[in-house]
């Protein structure tokens, strides 16, 4: 059997990620893929409760590595039931967020060590990484106003200042420059059809070379 692939889509908060992740999911099944739609925190049951206790607005004290503790259990959850197993069979995974994530806010945004960050993370993921990163990238205060816009409380980390928020952004930033060939960063301020047809460019390249993989095993 043919083995799947995984796209993360992350970034800054506002960016359009839910509606840039249905649409590719919508794209991967026309192209006869089986796609499984994921997000962190979450994605399993445990994650899911990990999720609740993370994102609580009513928990501001929460400290900044227990915040990241939480974040990398629910992590080696999700890779150990849910995403392994998808990609095991053939199946493509796309999560609403992943581990660039904790690099952005636990490091760029938090000022947590990023070698603890580092060695935490490698034992949430186990050996495993995902195919390829799309970074929505948005200045923070257009972001926000979108977020606003949804007419939803907003939850601990979108509750944060400005300044947290920006330095999260330059740290998806930083993580691209640094990893060209595996992160991708998608212009969100851009209109709708101009997003996802920048999306499209990345995820066809990927099924190319996820093809060319399962050809050569």
């Amino acid at each position: 059997m043919s083995k799947g692939f995984m796209l993360v889509c992350d970034g800054s908060n506002g960016a359009g990620k839910t509606t840039a992740i249905r649409k590719i999911a919508n794209y991967l099944e026309q192209q006869g893929y089986e796609v499984v739609l994921t997000r962190e925190p979450g994605g399993t049951p445990i994650g899911e409760k990990i999720r609740s206790v993370i994102l609580d607005p009513s928990t501001p004290e929460m400290g900044a590595m227990t915040e990241l503790m939480l974040f990398s259990a629910a992590r080696a959850q999700h890779v150990e039931e849910k995403i392994r197993p998808a990609l095991e069979a053939g199946k493509v995974v796309i999560s609403d967020r992943f581990d660039a994530s904790t690099i952005s806010f636990q490091h760029y945004a938090r000022a947590i060590d990023l070698q603890t960050i580092k060695t935490i993370n490698e034992r949430a993921l186990d050996g495993f990484k995902p195919d390829m990163y799309l970074i929505f990238d948005i200045e923070p205060e257009l972001g926000m106003q979108r977020v606003s816009q949804r007419g939803e409380g907003l939850d601990r980390m979108e509750d944060e200042k400005m300044e947290f928020l920006q330095r999260a952004r330059e740290g998806y930033l930083a993580q691209a420059k640094d990893d060209p060939e595996r992160f991708s960063v998608i212009d969100a301020s851009q209109d709708k059809e101009s997003v996802l047809s920048a999306c499209l460019r990345v995820v066809d390249s990927v099924i190319a070379a996820n093809r060319r993989d399962n050809a050569q095993c």
